[in-house]
């Protein structure tokens, strides 16, 4: 400052953070000075630690029952996967069932796993007349005897009629299709079709 202001100066001397001398806290009681401790006293280990209110305390019997609950959520997971993989893919939900037809094709298919897949023309699609024709029978034969079979009726041209059942879903050893063919018979034509298509 070029010219000194003596109100200036006031200003400066003025400490707006001093105030009143205000009294001390009073001290807090003294404890006890308790006697020092070494590790092979029995006390030692017993007494109160100021840092006890960080610790973690694990109790045994908490340990065991978190461990007993998260083995039984493993084994209840385990069991439903097991089901669902059961009634999916193991257990047929059509069993016993007849389908009456020709043979369009039977061919041997698969990279791995090598399986004979097929077409069979069902007769009610085929000589139903007051719907349009909507689906083949595609299936899978059980073995090579049942191929050997549906190939013998293709190349013959007769109706075949073959005993299947169905899955939900399909694993590559056992075919591409949900439906595997257990038996084949040769289907009389005059028990099947209606008296005006014989």
């Amino acid at each position: 400052m070029l010219f000194n202001d003596p109100e200036e100066k006031d200003k400066e001397d003025n400490d707006f953070f001093d105030g009143p001398d205000l009294p001390e806290p009073e001290e807090k009681e003294k404890k006890k000075k308790e006697p020092e401790l070494t590790p092979d006293d029995p006390l030692y280990w017993e007494r109160e630690s100021e840092w006890e209110h960080l610790q973690v305390v694990h109790a045994p019997g908490k340990r065991m029952r978190n461990m007993v609950t998260l083995w039984g959520v493993v084994g209840v997971l385990a069991l439903v996967i097991l089901i669902t993989f059961y009634f999916r893919y193991l257990s047929p939900y059509v069993q016993e069932a007849v389908q009456y037809g020709y043979v369009e094709n039977i061919e041997k298919r698969g990279t791995l796993f090598k399986t004979y897949e097929g077409v069979l023309l069902p007769y009610k699609e085929l000589h139903d007349t007051t719907r349009t024709y909507t689906s083949d029978f595609v299936f899978t034969a059980a073995d090579d005897h049942v191929a050997a079979d549906l190939k013998r009726l293709q190349k013959a041209g007769l109706p075949a009629r073959v005993e299947y059942k169905s899955y939900h879903g399909t694993l590559p050893w056992r075919g591409e299709a949900k439906i595997i063919v257990l038996k084949v018979d040769t289907a009389d034509a005059r028990k099947i079709l209606p008296p005006d298509r014989r």
